[in-house]
């Protein structure tokens, strides 16, 4: 998943609702939809109320990207461009191989996935992806459940995860 749209839950949509300067509880809903379009529209995106990638990159969130297979537009053009394979903006299963070839090259987890921890290793990401957003890119023991509220743990003992491990849809 590397995109928030309606009906989805969890710490990455708690981000984008705070940021958006609407409750932040953690369920995307019409309230959160609305509040989107309306800040995708003001800044010249386009304002279907879906954020991704390039929503993230104009809202200086740059811990919720996670480029990935199926993911379009700029930021994947920017990482295929730096990755020195063909630049089409279109995350598929070439790029995904790259992505890997370069994780694996790097000491990085090899999952073919590009979050916040991958591209603050690519120098066409610098200054981007400070020590500060990769560390908010992995959420710690405090995040938001299947149920949509709050779950706990021991911070000592809770290994780190990605935010967007946290994502549920509550129609399910």
């Amino acid at each position: 998943m590397a995109i928030l749209k309606r009906g989805l839950a969890g710490e990455p949509v708690k981000i984008l609702q705070a940021k958006l300067g609407v409750t932040a509880d953690g369920q995307f809903g019409p309230a959160t939809e609305e509040a989107l379009k309306a800040y995708q529209k003001a800044h010249g995106l386009a304002a279907d109320g879906i954020a991704g990638p390039d929503t993230f990159s104009a809202m200086g969130l740059p811990e919720l990207i996670l480029l990935t297979v199926g993911t379009k537009g700029e930021a994947v053009k920017k990482l295929q461009t730096a990755l020195g394979i063909a630049a089409d903006g279109q995350f598929g299963q070439g790029t995904a191989k790259a992505v890997k070839a370069f994780q694996e090259k790097n000491g990085l987890e090899a999952d073919g996935m590009a979050g916040p921890v991958t591209l603050s290793k690519i120098s066409a990401f610098a200054g981007v992806f400070s020590a500060e957003a990769v560390a908010k890119a992995q959420s710690g023991p405090a995040t938001i459940g299947t149920d949509g509220k709050p779950v706990t743990a021991d911070a000592a003992n809770a290994p780190k995860k990605s935010i967007w491990q946290s994502i549920t849809s509550f129609f399910s």
